[in-house]
């Protein structure tokens, strides 16, 4: 059970986009990673039934006795889930395919969303002193993803530099809502990063422009581009950090984690 009386934990961000293919695993780990660097503790939580933050991180799949699963529906405490990875500043708790079948089986939870801001919020928690923790969404708006927005104290959303990318995000928004109003008022937008971004492409230039037209300042002034590099290093089971740290994809995501500290700092002032 959580306790309201312990102090302050880490910044929980919840990075989510209900359309796939949008960087959100992507994010999730070089953000991570980028973060890492910058001297933060951090954890990733793969709430993904596809596992792919596990697997970029270097989680093989025999080796993920205990995962997400285990954590929301099996109630093994933190300490067993919680795994190292090879990059110093990173731990993660993995997810496997058993979780595909979780929204099932939280219907008759009568806690079904609380699930994870109770797990996240142990006392075993606070011995490990994470800074963030940034928990890789599912690419749809099911329970999974919901019991993530209440565990959350704001959401992160990549945002694909593509046609049509805008179009979700009033779904996405209007669970944020739905979410604040019913069950974690405190959630807030962390912002929205565009990724896969091309300078050279007046698509992407025109998705970058309606999107600061329309959000403003959610709006990341960091854009993520579309570099091979970035699309190599999950195939190696590694951020693009580790892979080519002098790479236009590491220096953006670096970028990334340092305007995100800004403003959380900004933000506690």
């Amino acid at each position: 059970m959580s306790d309201p009386t312990r102090p302050l934990g880490p910044k929980i961000i919840a990075v989510a986009n209900q359309k796939g293919g949008v960087g959100k695993t992507t994010t999730t780990i070089n953000l991570g990673a980028a973060l890492a660097a910058e001297g933060c503790r951090v954890l990733i939580v793969d709430l993904d039934p596809q596992g792919n933050a596990s697997t970029g991180l270097g989680i093989e799949p025999e080796d993920r006795e205990y995962t997400t699963y285990e954590l929301l529906l099996d109630d093994v405490g933190l300490d067993e889930v919680i795994q190292n990875t090879n990059f110093p500043g990173i731990d993660i708790i993995p997810a496997t395919v058993d979780l595909s079948s979780a929204d099932i089986e939280l219907i008759s939870n009568e806690k079904r969303s609380f699930l994870l801001h109770d797990a996240l919020r142990q006392h075993a928690m606070d011995e490990r002193a994470y800074d963030y923790i940034l928990i890789d969404c599912p690419p749809s708006l099911n329970l999974l993803t919901v019991n993530a927005m209440v565990s959350a104290h704001s959401v992160l959303v990549p945002l694909q530099s593509e046609f049509f990318a805008l179009e979700g995000l009033s779904q996405l928004m209007l669970t944020i809502r739905e979410v604040r109003q019913s069950a974690n008022p405190n959630l807030r937008i962390e912002g929205v990063v565009l990724t896969m971004y091309d300078a050279r492409n007046n698509l992407s230039q025109q998705v970058e422009s309606d999107a600061r037209t329309n959000l403003g300042e959610l709006v990341f002034e960091t854009v993520i581009p579309r570099n091979v590099r970035v699309s190599e290093a999950p195939s190696y089971a590694m951020p693009v950090l580790e892979y080519d740290p002098a790479s236009k994809g590491a220096q953006a995501y670096i970028a990334l984690a340092r305007e995100l500290m800004n403003k959380n700092v900004r933000a506690a002032a």
